[in-house]
């Protein structure tokens, strides 16, 4: 199954360290423009690699970090390690702190026929061809995905805790979460790592565009290679693991927010919604998420004078005709794609992945804010899925809509970087990897 290994990572020298918390960044998908720009203003923040300026981006970023590199502002561990990574964080309306356990490792670019890597929504592609580029141009991840493995019995946790009473790295980022990141480089702890993980499947949480990266340049890679063996660099990617099984795993909603459809109205779209749905008129928008919550099939609607509540009316169910077995057609997104996206507004199933009139938006306020400012002609109110819903779709060889799965809290970059250069990706020869 999952083959991983312990890498050495790069990362900022001990004069930068003290300063972490100015030299992370969120990732390339979440950060807003208003917080781009000010951590541009920083000059070795890590979103000058991840999300890279200028006319010639991925080549601008190739060059920072030779620069990075040549003037030792970010410096390679000698030794190979697997990187523990905590995330300490509340939710809206509760005092708890949650604490998300997991590691950073590198791990085989599985192609998805494989079934080791599996996963759960399938990617936009625009998305995709700017991480090619950059990938290509730096050989370096910046930042890791998320993958998630299953162990009931907690093993790996036990080791972590230990690694964790000795951190290098304690920040608090960008959405009020405490990152707490230590090291382990003992041989014998790292091999049981590495041989819990070769009995897993790995379910993709977040990064799809990222991976699906590795995986096209990873084909390139080989197709270059008469000598490929599956040990070269390219065949990696850095991911952050945690177990499925952990209660403080926790995945939040992803909003739609309708832009620039010619011709939209209000009124013609709730003419065309209203044979599948049941509709009710909310007289105030906040309370629209509660008065979904925990109700199959309903949704809230947003406009800039009224709000909606919509859930679909049980009998025309079985309408839904897309080519999709049970447990996909049941879920929420599923019958918003397919009655609401492209029933009522005639953008039919498989355009929807690509088209730049759904914008996805996971803040209330932000979808409220962008309806009311006539940014969005509508904001589509979903609810939370379940883990549950989530391994059932995976293990059953098919995806969720695009964007039906926030896992939070995002990673950050920064932390550490994972480099793919050949020369780079080798442990030292007396390492004992």
């Amino acid at each position: 199954m999952a083959e991983i290994r312990p890498f050495r990572a790069w990362r900022y020298n001990r004069e930068l360290a003290p300063k972490i918390d100015s030299l992370t960044s969120p990732l390339f998908d979440v950060v807003s423009p208003r917080q781009r720009e000010a951590l541009y203003q920083t000059p070795y923040n890590s979103i000058n690699i991840s999300v890279p300026r200028g006319e010639q981006p991925a080549q601008h970023a190739k060059e920072l970090l030779a620069d990075w590199k040549e003037k030792g502002v970010i410096v390679q561990d000698d030794l190979p390690a697997i990187y523990v990574y905590y995330q300490y964080f509340s939710l809206a309306g509760s005092t708890k702190e949650y604490c998300r356990k997991g590691f950073v490792v590198m791990i085989k670019a599985y192609d998805w026929p494989e079934k080791v890597i599996l996963r759960h929504e399938n990617t936009i592609p625009h998305a995709v061809n700017d991480r090619i580029d950059l990938l290509k141009a730096t050989e370096m991840h910046a930042s890791p995905t998320h993958g998630l493995y299953s162990d009931d019995s907690f093993e790996l946790e036990r080791y972590m805790d230990e690694s964790m009473r000795h951190p290098i790295y304690e920040s608090e980022d960008y959405q009020g979460v405490r990152d707490v990141l230590s090291i382990i480089h003992d041989a014998k702890v790292i091999k049981r790592f590495v041989e819990k993980l070769e009995r897993k499947q790995v379910i993709l949480a977040d990064g799809h565009h990222r991976y699906e990266s590795s995986l096209i340049y990873r084909k390139e890679m080989m197709a270059k290679n008469p000598d490929h063996t599956g040990e070269e660099s390219y065949n990696y990617h850095m991911m952050y693991l945690t177990n499925m099984e952990s209660d403080d795993l926790r995945i939040l909603s992803t909003h739609r927010l309708l832009q620039n459809l010619e011709n939209f109205s209000e009124e013609a779209f709730m003419k065309a919604v209203e044979p599948y749905f049941i509709i009710k008129n909310i007289n105030n928008p906040s309370d629209i998420h509660e008065i979904i919550l925990g109700k199959k099939w309903a949704f809230g609607l947003l406009f800039k004078e009224n709000t909606y509540k919509i859930r679909l009316k049980p009998e025309v169910f079985d309408q839904l005709n897309w080519n999709f077995p049970e447990v996909v057609k049941e879920l929420d997104l599923t019958v918003l794609h397919y009655f609401v996206l492209e029933k009522a507004l005639g953008i039919p199933g498989h355009k929807q992945r690509a088209s730049r009139n759904i914008i996805f938006e996971r803040n209330f306020s932000e979808c409220l804010r962008s309806v009311l400012g006539g940014e969005s002609q509508c904001a589509i109110i979903t609810q939370d899925i379940s883990m549950e819903e989530v391994k059932k779709v995976c293990f059953s060889g098919y995806t969720m809509p695009q964007k039906s799965t926030y896992f939070y809290p995002k990673v950050i970059s920064g932390f550490i970087y994972g480099s793919i250069k050949p020369e780079e990706f080798v442990p030292k020869a007396h390492s004992l990897f």
